[in-house]
């Protein structure tokens, strides 16, 4: 991995004007900030970004505007996931991802493609399919080939593999894993570099900030793929957490030991869910989470972005997947700015990344 590249394209960010325009609700809002989080982490020679609700960014004045303002990468929620890309064999459908990308590249932002391989959001005439081992390879081929050359030059990060462990740190048992083995992970690793040799190649999973069985499996997978000469440039820490648990500790240490192995490391979908209704006290401990994690990737000296999975609970996924939980974002339903907000702008501007780290 070559360092000073990697560090080159976090630094040189599109600076926007100081001031932030307030969303325009009724119901009234603090003004924002005076400087934005990607003008913040640009002091860090960090890239920081959110997950994108294409139907939002089009329907929605105050979100659209805060996207663009205050983030520095954009990712894709679902519209680069199959069944939105190929929902009928053959026929794409690229048009809300091309939205999203123009989008990005007319406000100076990178693109984190997500997601090339997963077990979940899969069209069904794949699943349904009955495909033998030979035709599921072909499949799984031709979509990640057709998919990284259309957006060739456009994507800085894909999520190559998505989540392919259980948290015991065993294999998850997925359509690719029966019918294919484990050596889908790394053929997905060497297409998708063969599609576009200058995008860096990433493994995606949660509940791998700590130490443990999950993240032992992770850097066991991503260190044999290296030696075995697999181009895989990083490893993403999703970073979804709750309140309902201790926060975690020890993640710097965590993520020092993938960055010893020469990789690239990010926070990719970061959130810090509570049970609602919030209050000031469950405020607090979620910004401490989201502190924490920001932390984490400031200690790290190849964490080359941070992003969180939607910026405002008015489109959060949270209460639909955790019933009873929620307000998991940096900004309220309102698009207020929340005290998660504020804990990540005051850890960017008080601090440079650390020289030493790693």
């Amino acid at each position: 991995m070559n360092l000073p590249r990697l560090l080159a394209t976090a630094c040189c960010l599109a600076l926007l004007p100081l001031a932030v325009a307030s969303p325009s609700h009724a119901s009234g809002g603090p003004a924002a900030p005076d400087r934005p989080l990607r003008q913040l982490a640009a002091d860090d020679h960090l890239r920081i970004g959110t997950a994108v609700d294409v139907s939002a960014l089009t329907d929605d004045t105050d979100y659209r505007r805060l996207t663009g303002s205050e983030f520095s990468t954009v990712t894709p929620e679902n519209v680069m996931k199959w069944e939105s890309l190929e929902p009928r064999q053959g026929e794409y459908d690229w048009a809300a991802a091309d939205r999203l990308v123009d989008f990005a590249h007319r406000h100076g932002q990178k693109v984190r493609g997500h997601v090339l391989v997963w077990h979940n959001q899969l069209p069904s005439w794949l699943t349904a399919g009955d495909l033998d081992a030979g035709r599921l390879r072909a499949a799984l081929h031709r979509h990640i080939t057709d998919t990284v050359r259309h957006f060739k030059g456009r994507i800085w990060q894909w999520d190559v593999v998505n989540e392919a462990f259980n948290e015991d740190g065993t294999l998850r048992d997925s359509i690719w894993l029966r019918t294919l083995g484990p050596g889908y992970i790394a053929d997905a690793f060497r297409w998708a570099h063969e599609a576009d040799p200058h995008a860096l190649l990433f493994y995606n999973d949660y509940n791998t900030e700590w130490t443990g069985p999950k993240s032992d499996a992770v850097y066991d997978l991503v260190r044999s793929l290296r030696a075995a000469g697999v181009p895989v440039d990083g490893v993403g820490f999703q970073g979804h957490l709750s309140i309902r648990y201790d926060l975690p500790t020890g993640m710097a240490d965590n993520f020092a030991r993938f960055d010893r192995l020469g990789l690239a490391t990010a926070v990719t979908e970061a959130d810090v869910r509570m049970p609602v209704p919030a209050d000031s006290g469950r405020l607090a401990t979620q910004a401490e989470g989201y502190r924490r994690l920001l932390d984490a990737c400031l200690r790290t000296r190849r964490c080359i972005s941070f992003t969180v999975w939607g910026f405002t609970d008015r489109y959060s996924w949270v209460p639909d997947t955790f019933p009873g939980e929620g307000a998991a974002n940096l900004f309220d339903e309102d698009y207020r700015p929340k005290p998660a907000y504020r804990a990540l702008q005051s850890e960017l501007a008080g601090r440079a990344r650390s020289e030493a780290a790693g």
